[in-house]
């Protein structure tokens, strides 16, 4: 595997990813083995890993000025959303997380809108970098989204946005800072708070309520890439301060091939569906587990 990276002219990932530091390049090597294992020490303890200044500089400015020309292209949305992204439930106490709601107003550029010849196309769909990132979570492998808006995504929030309590649909999420705003745009959340057993609602209730004791939370940073388990961790993104946008790049894989969002998120998401998710509409769709969103 050593240099497969640099190898791929057509897609290389060379200069754009400190492979001093992070040795992607060379996973079956002493000092990748070393990386990888750090990387699932910290993902066991917390369900979070940074990999600070995984960027070098001189690419990081490459990939801003990427992220601010597409950040146009975000579908903003302003909702009152519960952590489940669901509709309340009346039979339950006011006070219920199934009942909490809380202002989200937040931009995303969809994947159809990123071209094939950006930066961040190319890391998303980077074999070599699929690999590390399997080897991170302790999958054999992993996949790109087959969904055409939700698989590779800008997260844009400007002043006084903020995205409340909420887990992820899929089990882990990969994400590159690439902009910072003047303040706020803190991301906060609590370890494991849920299991698929489980939604644990009484801690939930907590977070909710003010309650810090379990809470993390991070100073990212441009450059800094992410591996989260956004599924079992609740995790709210803070209001963000000044007039200098949030940017932050998502790349969303999967344990299965051909994974596609719920239409109604992608609607909510991005203001609109694609085809994939309309049929679904029609035929219908199942989740893997039992939990609420």
């Amino acid at each position: 595997m050593q240099d497969a990276l640099i190898q791929e002219d057509d897609a290389s990932l060379h200069g754009l990813i400190d492979l001093e530091r992070y040795p992607i390049h060379d996973l079956d090597g002493a000092r990748g083995r070393e990386m990888i294992a750090e990387c699932r020490r910290q993902l066991g303890h917390d369900g979070c890993v940074v990999l600070k200044g995984f960027v070098p500089d001189e690419a990081l400015a490459r990939l801003e000025r990427e992220t601010e020309r597409l950040s146009p292209e975000a579908h903003y949305n302003q909702t009152e959303t519960n952590p489940y992204n669901s509709a309340g439930d009346p039979s339950l106490p006011a006070s219920h997380p199934m009942n909490r709601f809380d202002d989200r107003t937040n931009g995303f550029v969809a994947g159809d809108r990123i071209d094939d010849d950006t930066i961040i196309r190319r890391v998303y769909q980077h074999a070599g970098f699929q690999r590390f990132i399997a080897d991170v979570v302790g999958e054999k492998e992993i996949h790109p989204y087959a969904d055409p808006l939700a698989g590779l995504v800008i997260n844009v929030l400007r002043e006084g946005c903020q995205h409340p309590w909420h887990y992820d649909t899929n089990e882990f999420i990969v994400t590159m800072m690439t902009r910072q705003s003047h303040g706020g745009g803190r991301f906060e959340y609590a370890p494991g708070i849920r299991s698929p057993e489980g939604e644990n609602f009484d801690e939930v209730e907590r977070v909710i309520d003010g309650d810090r004791s379990r809470l993390k939370s991070l100073d990212l940073q441009p450059g800094d890439l992410q591996v989260f388990f956004g599924r079992y961790s609740l995790h709210r993104v803070t209001p963000v301060e000044g007039d200098k946008e949030r940017h932050t790049v998502i790349f969303a894989y999967a344990k299965e091939p051909g994974f596609i969002g719920r239409p109604e998120r992608a609607q909510r998401i991005f203001g609109r569906m694609a085809p994939v998710h309309e049929r679904l509409l029609e035929e219908g769709m199942e989740r893997s587990d039992a939990l609420a969103d």
